[in-house]
């Protein structure tokens, strides 16, 4: 079974994909970018704001679809320059305090609207 999962509280989609789809106990919660869902506007600051605002918006999807940050089993990072790692670590380390998830970390060029950082996850519940 394969359900579609989408919020307000998150960004509207900017493409042919959907906010998150939950496949029996899975939960894939597409790249989210920091984007402001009231304003739809990329948040102001450095990769600090807007490592806060992504992490706001992937918790925001999970809530929707019944999860929490500690269901998070594999996050994807995608950081415009490998140079902001640490500070963006710092931010990351707020959200994911106790039994962080597995990670990957990658240097991509070309984000989605000029941003520093996307990351996309994959929950499951028990």
């Amino acid at each position: 079974m394969r359900e579609v999962v989408y919020t307000r509280a998150a960004p509207e989609p900017i493409g042919p994909y959907s906010q998150a789809v939950k496949a029996g106990n899975l939960l894939f919660v597409s790249g989210q970018i920091p984007v402001d869902p009231k304003t739809g506007d990329v948040v102001k600051g450095g990769i600090r704001e807007q490592t806060r605002q992504v992490l706001e918006n992937i918790k925001a999807v999970l809530e929707a679809a019944g999860y929490g940050l500690s269901d998070v089993a594999m996050a994807f990072v995608f950081l415009a320059d490998l140079s902001l790692f640490g500070q963006f670590n710092e931010v990351y380390a707020e959200y994911f305090r106790e039994k962080p998830p597995a990670r990957v970390t990658v240097q991509a060029a070309g984000l989605p609207r000029g941003v520093l950082v996307e990351i996309a996850v994959i929950a499951v519940k028990q």
